[in-house]
């Protein structure tokens, strides 16, 4: 359900609509670069650091449309180089079905290793023709209605048994904003109210959208002052480089103490153990839910 598409350059205009009356520059993270470069793949059954101990995960991760199979999971996790999964945890515009997603995957998941990474998939950009209309935000009440998508997030999140302090992350997909900005406005309030919800539930923001446009739009925003900025970044740039480094539109002083996922690759069919998935792929160094 990931998209890629052409960047969405902002004008003016937009810049003037994300600036409040002075409003003061605000970072969401200031610490040291992001990891380096990793790789995709690598040997079966190559060995795991312990990540539970830690609420940050570095290393690859994958989504799936829908939540695999229990026995699947058992599977990669002894055999493939991955070691967090993507869930769609909530959401009304999730593009598959979850029957199997429910709290006693999420503990058998969590007791064979892995770490999750909880997806929302709500309303969209306004100017995302691929939406219904009933499925996007509405510019007059986008803050409104990101802490309502908020609240539907966490209500996924206890339904599977991940209490505060655990992430999750707000998927908008791709649109072509960069001469709307109207819609790149709609965006940018959703995602703050969104943010400013769960810090008040208890839970970790985090937001993922593609370099070229969501990430870019939040990105202008943060520098012209708004905030509260989502304490973590999944950026989607299907470069095929496995790190975290920003692909080149991340600056490095934003979202650098272990706040980001990179999206590297998406919609590729990978087998391990003889049980073939179709996923997307990504490099980690930023909070899971476990």
């Amino acid at each position: 359900m990931r998209h890629f598409l052409r960047q969405a350059a902002l004008t003016a205009a937009t810049l003037v609509l994300l600036l409040p009356a002075g409003a003061a520059e605000a970072a969401p993270g200031t610490a040291g670069p992001a990891d380096g470069a990793g790789r995709a793949g690598g040997p079966a059954g190559a060995a795991k650091p312990d990540r539970r101990a830690s609420e940050v995960t570095h290393g690859l991760g994958f989504e799936a449309c829908t939540a695999p199979p229990l026995d699947t999971m058992r599977t990669w996790w002894d055999d493939s180089p991955y070691s967090a999964v993507g869930i769609y945890s909530s959401g009304s515009q999730r593009a598959c079905g979850q029957p199997r997603l429910t709290a006693d995957w999420v503990h058998q998941a969590l007791a064979m290793g892995w770490r999750l990474i909880p997806t929302h998939v709500g309303r969209q950009a306004p100017c995302n023709g691929d939406a219904p209309q009933s499925g996007r935000l509405d510019p007059a009440h986008a803050t409104e209605q990101g802490r309502a998508e908020a609240d539907e997030a966490v209500a996924g999140l206890t339904a599977l048994g991940l209490g505060p302090g655990n992430p999750v992350y707000l998927d908008i997909e791709s649109y072509p904003g960069g001469n709307d900005p109207t819609c790149v406005r709609a965006v940018v309030d959703a995602v703050l109210g969104w943010t400013d919800e769960l810090h008040q539930a208890g839970y970790l923001a985090g937001f993922y959208s593609s370099v070229d446009s969501g990430v870019h739009d939040l990105i202008a925003a943060v520098r012209a002052g708004r905030s509260p900025a989502p304490d973590v970044l999944w950026y989607a740039r299907w470069d095929h480089a496995a790190d975290t480094a920003g692909s080149g539109t991340v600056p490095d002083d934003l979202w650098a103490d272990q706040q980001r996922i990179h999206q590297y690759d998406g919609d590729v069919r990978e087998t391990w153990g003889g049980v073939t998935l179709n996923i997307d792929r990504d490099r980690l160094d930023a909070p899971s839910a476990g």
